[in-house]
């Protein structure tokens, strides 16, 4: 499916499109964290994103429980926009070789999947809400403030000491 074709007829199969869309974007950044968490050189980066993972579980499970609540078939549809974000992660992380410096662009690389997902959580919530389902949108909600602060966590790291020391 492609922007503005017509697969998509009306707000519900849009809300849901996007819930397959954000299912397989945590999926991914599960794995994803994983990975992140055993290139990190900084003890707090490191434990950081460990602690992360396991609010990423959570949000997955929490998806779940959503499409159970739509009596919806739990499925994800390719999010190519993740995929971007992991591979460019993946591809900065490779090429830098000063710990310091990959610690920095693993901050980098974790903020933008954390905007990513702020993003679509955010207008989930609100067409949850604009269909009726704000118990949909009350468990949304939980994610959106755990990746705010997810968010807030990595430029308090950044600006607090992993910058200063990759431009060192």
């Amino acid at each position: 499916m492609g922007l503005f074709t017509k697969d998509i007829k009306t707000m519900n199969e849009l809300f849901v499109h996007q819930l397959q869309d954000i299912y397989y974007a945590e999926q991914q950044l599960v794995k994803a964290l994983q990975t992140m968490a055993g290139k990190a050189t900084d003890k707090q980066l490191k434990e950081g994103f460990l602690s992360h993972l396991d609010e990423t579980r959570t949000h997955v499970q929490r998806l779940e429980q959503v499409f159970q609540m739509c009596g919806l078939k739990v499925k994800a549809v390719d999010c190519p926009a993740i995929d971007g974000i992991i591979e460019e992660a993946d591809e900065v992380a490779g090429e830098v070789a000063d710990k310091a410096v990959l610690d920095a662009a693993l901050i980098n690389a974790g903020q933008a999947a954390e905007h990513y997902e702020i993003a679509r959580y955010g207008t989930l919530i609100t067409w949850a809400r604009q269909l009726g389902r704000t118990d949909i949108a009350s468990i949304l909600q939980k994610t959106l403030d755990e990746e705010k602060t997810a968010d807030k966590k990595l430029t308090s790291l950044a600006e607090g000491k992993i910058n200063l020391r990759a431009a060192s």
